[in-house]
């Protein structure tokens, strides 16, 4: 995929320029946003992202425009999951709904920070050596088994980190929140605000879910600039879906597992890529796998988009039922 570099430019220029008039809005007045509201910016999203696609489908080839939508669904997947994370860490640290919009926004632009750089360090491993695709898939493997045991528990166990409970104890802050203001001075001194430590935590979060979702997408494409993109896209509105799906997040109670089974499956076939272009001398002698078969991406997109529905659908269905069943208890 030959992608000049104003393009690249253009990209990330508009990506800043959506962020900060994001912030420039949540800034001039902190507020819970009505249902209106993001709900109209969601679709905008969510119509950018599918045009885009439609786009690259056009412009570069179909093969292109599947990865890149077989990429986008499956990082939003892994950004939905997040947001669940971001869910327990407001509720610990008692965040105001009128400043929740902030402390978002502050953990997506973090999200995306976070991915440029593991987007950049992983293009330049693949570059320079192929065996980082067995790396990737065995890390993608054992995420997935490892998601699928803990299921839906990481949410109620969630406890402070080292490094929040570092700056929660040793560093001088107030006791309650200024606006979303980060640190206030007074008398003086600089004190951090609860804030911050929101940021701390979502930061960190940020982090460690970047180790999961950045070999993900390379399972899916080898183009960074799809790479990009498709995490962009499937950052953007997730202000807006925390807002709009509210307490129906929770519902999603196996969308764990299914994210699970995703990871596992792309897992699988960066490890079955890796054996196609296989260059260690300890595996069939430095020498290609020939059986070793590849997954199309068509069929990936198939997988991730049946997963996805099933996950959901089966979530929704189970947590009705297990509402009607305590209704009747009740």
């Amino acid at each position: 995929m030959n992608v000049p570099e104003w393009v690249w430019w253009v990209t990330i220029g508009l990506t800043v320029a959506i962020f900060v008039v994001d912030v420039a809005i949540i800034g001039r007045r902190p507020h819970e946003p009505s249902r209106r509201e993001v709900s109209v910016a969601l679709t905008i999203y969510i119509s950018m992202a599918v045009l885009f696609g439609i786009g690259v489908w056009v412009l570069s080839g179909h093969q292109y425009g599947t990865e890149f939508f077989a990429g986008w669904l499956t990082e939003y997947s892994l950004s939905v999951d997040n947001l669940f994370v971001f869910i327990i860490i407001m509720s610990k640290l008692g965040v105001p709904r009128q400043y929740q919009q902030e402390a978002l926004l502050i953990g997506i632009i973090l999200a995306l920070v976070f991915r440029g750089i593991f987007i950049a360090v992983g293009a330049a491993a693949i570059e320079q050596f192929s065996w980082v695709f067995y790396l990737f898939g065995a890390f993608l493997i054992y995420t997935g088994a490892k998601l699928a045991k803990e299921g839906n528990e990481e949410d109620e166990e969630f406890e402070e980190n080292r490094l929040v409970r570092w700056v929660r104890t040793v560093m001088p802050h107030t006791e309650d929140y200024r606006g979303g203001k980060l640190w206030v001075r007074e008398h003086g001194k600089l004190l951090l605000t609860p804030m911050f430590i929101v940021a701390v935590a979502l930061g960190t979060t940020d982090l460690l879910f970047a180790l999961d979702s950045i070999p993900a997408i390379f399972g899916l494409t080898r183009e960074p600039y799809l790479v990009l993109t498709a995490n962009v896209f499937a950052l953007m509105g997730l202000r807006q879906l925390y807002f709009l799906l509210g307490d129906l997040l929770r519902r999603l109670i196996f969308l764990s597992y299914g994210l699970a089974f995703l990871l596992a499956f792309i897992g699988v076939k960066l490890v079955l890529h890796a054996l196609h272009t296989n260059e260690l001398p300890f595996i069939n002698g430095g020498h290609h796998v020939e059986w070793a078969p590849e997954i199309p991406i068509v069929v990936s997109l198939g997988v991730i988009v049946t997963t996805l529905v099933v996950t959901a659908v089966l979530s929704l269905w189970v947590s009705a039922q297990r509402e009607k069943e305590r209704e009747s208890a009740g």
